[in-house]
């Protein structure tokens, strides 16, 4: 056996069967293969947090930029070309961005390519590519150039775990454990996002530059090893189906048979053009039909949205929480870094939403709008955050929690609305997609809403608390999220006024109108 046959790739000739076939394609294998990916991708993202700025200044020679009031400004003229300024906080800035604008553009085209190409696999090992390439690219960086293309490569990345590994995760776990599985990716999700930071600043501050990249190395290592044994489960079926039930593939074949010769015995009429119509109309050939059909679903949409509010709200605060904190209690880097952790933190909670949500189908609807019509109260009392004094301090980080414990609620059912949006819209339109489905595609689009949220948040949340302060910031953020909680309750699940159809086969307890 080669390489190859051993990875799960086939080779010439009859496939041989992958050693550990059983344990390599296992469900939780695969969810915790995926949940690593998310972790890792997003802790590479957070790790250069607390390097970029020194580095820009020491290893590309940019001048540092102490004025933190006119950033925005800065920002904008560096994009419009109408002044260049080449400084440290300008660069920062442009940088995250970048890795935003890099996973808006790469997300849909990357859904659609999965969802044509044979295996899941191949485009999750092109995404550990990009990150490498990021990787080593920021490393070395040494012109402002590297960093534009090293950030651009790990958007690109992004896009594939968020893409591919949630549509492979789909592929392995179906409708029925769904919420639960999407509940451990955002946990890993969460662990990776506080300790990103938190590692970094640890590593570059008591082991210098390069022992930041050493730990980035060797997680990428590991992601590669797991991505690499990782089989899917459609392809491991050919294997495992064969040598465990081999009377059922008898009996089967014999079905066939028996069918066929029915099926000989009494032709029926069939009106070939008819036929062949019905077959060949609803299937989207090109790209942007088939988004176009996606989009024309409102429980997508809403979906989108979601993830776009979601997104809104913590970008904001990656923008303004350390420079407050600096402003009211003096936090120096390790500070900034630990604020998050009440943020982040509720979000273990996640699989227990996920488990509700699987068990109980009605509950979607109203775990969404309820968290973000919480964010309201929670956003608005940040206003009580005014003075260097211990209880404001506590008050800060017990809101802060609260407002993770909002988003919980959140995140998981609005991933697991994409899938069900999806699949009504094939249970209504069979063959609707074509060869291959759109669930990647659809997971793509909902990453752009996500993306869109990340490029606007900061500079949505920097612009208001520079010109009306804190506290008004906190209730524009908790208004966005407030309305938002109207479209959740009216649209998730299907319209709320629809009462479900009787019970038949084939029917879905509700139906979409496109």
């Amino acid at each position: 056996m080669g390489l190859l046959g051993f990875l799960g790739f086939p080779e010439k000739g009859e496939p041989t069967r992958p050693k550990f076939v059983e344990l390599r394609s296992a469900k939780w294998f695969i969810m915790f293969t995926v949940s690593f990916a998310a972790s890792t991708d997003i802790f590479m993202y957070g790790l250069i947090v607390p390097v970029t700025p020194t580095a820009l200044e020491r290893k590309v020679g940019l001048s540092p930029d102490k004025s933190r009031s006119s950033s925005l400004i800065l920002v904008l003229c560096t994009l419009t070309n109408l002044k260049p300024l080449p400084t440290v906080q300008t660069w920062t800035s442009i940088l995250l961005a970048l890795y935003s604008a890099a996973l808006l553009a790469f997300s849909p085209v990357i859904g659609y390519v999965a969802d044509r190409a044979e295996s899941r696999r191949w485009p999750l090992l092109l995404g550990l590519v990009a990150l490498e390439a990021a990787t080593a690219l920021l490393c070395i960086g040494t012109n402002i150039g590297l960093w534009i293309a090293g950030r651009l490569f790990q958007g690109a990345a992004a896009a594939v775990v968020w893409t591919v590994g949630i549509a492979l995760m789909v592929d392995t776990v179906g409708k029925e454990g769904l919420g639960q599985a999407i509940g451990y990716v955002s946990m890993a999700l969460s662990i990776g996002t506080m300790a990103g930071p938190l590692l970094g600043g640890v590593l570059y501050e008591n082991g210098g530059y390069y022992s930041v990249f050493g730990l980035a190395f060797g997680l990428i290592g590991i992601d590669i090893f797991l991505r690499l044994v990782l089989i899917e489960k459609r392809h491991a079926a050919r294997w495992i189906a064969t040598e465990t039930k081999p009377l059922a593939s008898i009996e089967e074949k014999g079905n066939r048979e028996a069918a066929t010769d029915t099926i000989t015995e009494s032709p029926a009429p069939v009106d070939d053009s008819k036929s062949e119509t019905l077959e060949e109309k609803p299937v989207a050939h090109s790209p942007l039909r088939q988004a176009a059909r996606l989009l024309s679903s409102y429980r997508l949409v809403v979906s989108l949205w979601g993830y776009f509010v979601i997104s809104l709200v913590l970008t904001s605060f990656d923008s303004v929480l350390p420079i407050f904190v600096e402003d009211t209690f003096g936090w120096e880097q390790t500070g900034q870094g630990l604020i998050f952790i009440p943020l982040m933190v509720p979000h273990i909670l996640d699989p227990i939403t996920g488990f509700i949500i699987d068990r109980y189908r009605w509950t979607p609807r109203y775990l969404t709008a309820a968290g973000f019509l919480c964010v309201v109260p929670v956003a608005t009392l940040l206003r009580l955050v005014k003075e260097n004094t211990m209880h404001d301090k506590v008050v800060l980080c017990a809101l802060l929690a609260l407002l993770g414990c909002c988003i919980s609620m959140v995140m998981t059912p609005i991933v697991t609305e994409v899938f069900n949006a999806v699949q009504e819209k094939e249970d209504n339109s069979p063959n609707v997609f074509g060869r291959g489905g759109a669930m990647a595609l659809a997971f793509g689009l909902s990453n752009m809403g996500f993306a869109a949220g990340s490029l606007i948040g900061p500079f949505f949340a920097g612009f208001i608390r520079q010109n009306a302060g804190w506290g008004t910031m906190g209730w524009a953020m908790g208004l966005v999220a407030g309305v938002s909680a109207i479209p959740n309750l009216l649209f998730v699940g299907g319209w709320i006024l629809r009462k479900p159809k009787p019970a038949a086969a084939g029917d879905q307890p509700e139906s979409e109108t496109s």
